[in-house]
């Protein structure tokens, strides 16, 4: 299943970009061994690069490629019990806490509320 994401990932980011006579350059693949290891990765002539490596439990990869826009995309990833999880500079992040806030926390932190008491 993460390899169709990946494949998919790729093809999304790459398909207005698509360079027909691309080439693979290098590709490797360890099947699956009986533990249920595995290991594979890929190199185009049109930049892209692809590696993943995994098991039952989870899988780590990376892939590389140039944006439409001329830009280097890199992307770090694992992926377990605990969903997809993607590395890289061109995603979006939250932005900062705001001071008021963490002021506000810090306040909380150091004057905790009374215990409340029983009603008898």
């Amino acid at each position: 299943m993460t390899h169709l994401f990946c494949l998919a990932l790729i093809g999304c980011a790459c398909a207005d970009n698509i360079n027909k006579d691309a080439q693979i350059r290098s590709f490797q693949n360890d099947a699956t061994d009986a533990e249920g290891n595995y290991q594979y990765a890929y190199e185009t002539s049109n930049g892209i690069q692809f590696q993943e490596a995994g098991n039952p439990n989870g899988a780590r990869g990376a892939v590389a490629y140039v944006s439409p826009e001329g830009e280097h995309i890199s992307l770090t990833y694992t992926a377990d019990e605990e969903g997809y999880h993607p590395v890289g500079d061109h995603l979006p992040t939250p932005p900062p806490v705001p001071a008021y806030v963490l002021r506000a926390l810090e306040y909380i932190r150091t004057h905790p509320p009374a215990p409340a008491q029983k009603e008898q």
